[in-house]
């Protein structure tokens, strides 16, 4: 029995999905009078597990199966072989995997994490859920019958709640900051030299130049950009990639404190309801500006946990239904027509509901927009060729919807606005370990296959193995058109001559029929196979991950059937064994 009803929430999150369902759980359980805590796993003592009685986990899954940056040390602690076998009997738990179904690992960490935690003697009162990103209703589909059969089985646990009536849903829950703004008389006291200012972690690199690659009529910008690392102790091999966070455009800013009748330059200190500390990445006396400009994600199309936060302060009866609507398990294809379909953002759902927005008060901000994400981008130089220099290839993102104004994307369009001609430009940044590893035997052969931004990681690929003496390469490289997007065509050039590459290009719209880099692969199978079967070869590829990943397999497949006279289920143990043993690696994002 729970002599104190109380539930633990704990979350792995990459791109902040699994921390907005954990908030939800948080939410759920207050209205269902239980205490509820949310961490992030590796924020807190997992030396404490033996003595909590009942914790939801929140789990995404990222790249090949991997769990999310903020779990990572969770994670290496509670596979320690060392731990005894019996040491989490006194544990009620849940596990709540979100992943992609278009992955191979589909839910891989939620999976291996149950296996462990019953290996370690907790009770799981649920199998675990497992939801699908591809699924037509979202996440939702698994995440809503799965968390009421938890509250059954939760509840049951606590007899003492049996009587207790739940807070109605649209009743507003106190919010997890209040903020206080300070008034100018008390502004005028106050010593700003003590005021610690943003504890961040990056460095803050200067920005050197910011060129489009992409000759001027074709339809994407696309920016090679570089930043001076200089005074830093950054290091990064090829593979690896730089995190930055974008911030939202001033437009943006000055649309939403206008939305909110709030002073741009209003300053405010935070307190949590829960005694907790604020949010690390804020200043502890901030502004207004810099609160919208660097932290809320105003800019992103909006949870449903957004339209349920939001539809608890209307007091309008039309705004009120439609966004209990948006709310509701049955409203769930509306919302997506109304909200992911266009790519409708915060900042235009506000301005749709202005009776709504106006009954929003501040000390709700912090519960109802997740923070700005940091951005990855493989890195496309080596500190090799470009010591103190690191290099991105950006692609500016911009697309239409039914919307009157264009959808872009949020970093590339903050990106692509930095102007190093005007003054110091600098952006933090911090680097971390990619998932693509190059061997460092000398004569092993790489074939990459990078089309598109695809290339960037294999520019720096080449360049640090170039300067290692290293000049087994080859590279399949494809875009639109050979004189509008063929990026770093006189470095590719240069190595060809010097007999450091073997170039491949495949230029769709070149010519009527479309020709694209797995087509290049087959075409070259006789030297494939003898690279890979008889010199040991490591095969990469990068780049967007809608088809091309799955079609570049499918040729290498052709290429071990056709050259190696191996059947079609030979050919595929082939590329699994060359996965298992590091030889075959790829990187797509979507």
């Amino acid at each position: 029995m729970m002599p104190n009803p109380a539930v633990l929430v704990l979350y792995g999150s990459q791109t902040g999905t699994a921390q907005d369902t954990a908030q939800r759980i948080r939410r759920q359980a207050q209205r269902r009078r239980l205490q509820a805590r949310v961490l992030p796993l590796d924020s807190y003592n997992v030396a404490d597990l033996i003595s909590e009685s009942l914790v939801v986990f929140v789990c995404s899954t990222t790249g090949q199966g991997d769990p999310p940056d903020n779990m990572k040390n969770f994670w290496r602690f509670l596979f320690k072989k060392s731990l005894p076998v019996g040491s989490l009997s006194r544990l009620d738990c849940a596990i709540l995997g979100l992943g992609d179904s278009s992955y191979p690992k589909f839910n891989f960490v939620a999976k291996k994490l149950q296996k462990r935690l019953v290996q370690l003697g907790a009770s799981v009162l649920l199998p675990a859920g497992l939801a699908d990103d591809q699924h037509e209703l979202g996440s939702d589909a698994v995440i809503d019958p799965w968390l009421s059969v938890f509250w059954e089985k939760a509840l049951a646990l606590c007899p003492s709640l049996a009587d207790v009536v739940p807070l109605r849903e649209d009743e507003p829950l106190p919010p997890m900051y209040s903020f206080h703004f300070l008034d100018e008389a008390t502004e005028q006291t106050d010593d700003r030299r003590k005021i610690p200012s943003e504890r961040t972690g990056a460095f803050a690199a200067r920005l050197v130049s910011n060129r489009r690659l992409t000759d001027p009529s074709h339809y994407q910008d696309v920016r090679h950009i570089e930043f001076d690392i200089t005074g830093s102790d950054i290091q990064f091999a090829a593979g690896d990639v730089v995190m930055m966070r974008p911030r939202n455009a001033p437009e943006d800013v000055q649309l939403f404190c206008q939305l909110m009748r709030l002073n741009p330059e209003a300053r405010f200190t935070l307190t949590a309801t829960d005694s907790t500390a604020g949010p690390a990445r804020l200043p502890q006396l901030c502004t207004v500006r810099h609160l919208v400009e660097n932290y809320l994600d105003v800019a992103a199309v909006p949870r449903r946990s957004f339209f349920e936060l939001l539809s608890t302060f209307a007091t309008n009866e039309l705004e009120r239904e439609k966004l209990a609507e948006f709310s509701s398990a049955a409203g769930q294809d509306e919302l997506h027509g109304y909200c992911n379909r266009p790519r409708r953002t915060a900042l235009e759902v506000l301005a749709d509901f202005p009776h709504t927005t106006a009954e929003l008060q501040a000390d709700y901000l912090l519960d109802l927009f997740p923070e700005i994400q940091p951005r990855s981008f493989s890195i496309a130089s080596s500190l090799e060729a470009h010591p103190h220099r690191l290099h991105i290839l950006v692609a500016v993102v911009q697309y239409k919807t039914k919307m009157h104004k264009p959808r872009r994307g949020l970093c590339s369009t903050w990106l692509a606005s930095l102007d190093p001609t005007q003054g110091k430009v600098s952006v933090p940044l911090w680097v971390k370990k990619g998932s693509l590893k190059f061997p460092t035997q000398k004569d092993t052969p790489v074939i990459m296959v990078g089309p598109g931004t695809g290339v960037a990681p294999f520019r720096s690929a080449l360049q640090e193995r170039i300067a290692a003496g290293r000049t087994a390469n080859v590279l399949f490289f494809g875009c639109r058109s050979e004189s509008k997007d063929f990026y770093f065509r006189c470095e590719w050039e240069e190595m060809m001559e010097a007999g450091q590459l073997l170039l491949f290009t495949a230029f769709s719209r070149d010519q009527e029929e479309k020709m694209y880099v797995q087509h290049r692969v087959k075409e070259n199978a006789e030297l494939l196979w003898d690279l890979i079967a008889n010199k040991r070869a490591c095969f990469y590829i990068a780049g967007n991950a809608k088809q091309m990943p799955a079609s570049v397999c499918d040729a290498l497949k052709e290429v071990f059937q056709q050259e190696g006279g191996v059947s079609a289920e030979e050919a595929e143990e082939m590329l699994e064994v060359m996965e298992r043993t590091g030889r075959f690696q790829s990187e797509t994002w979507s």
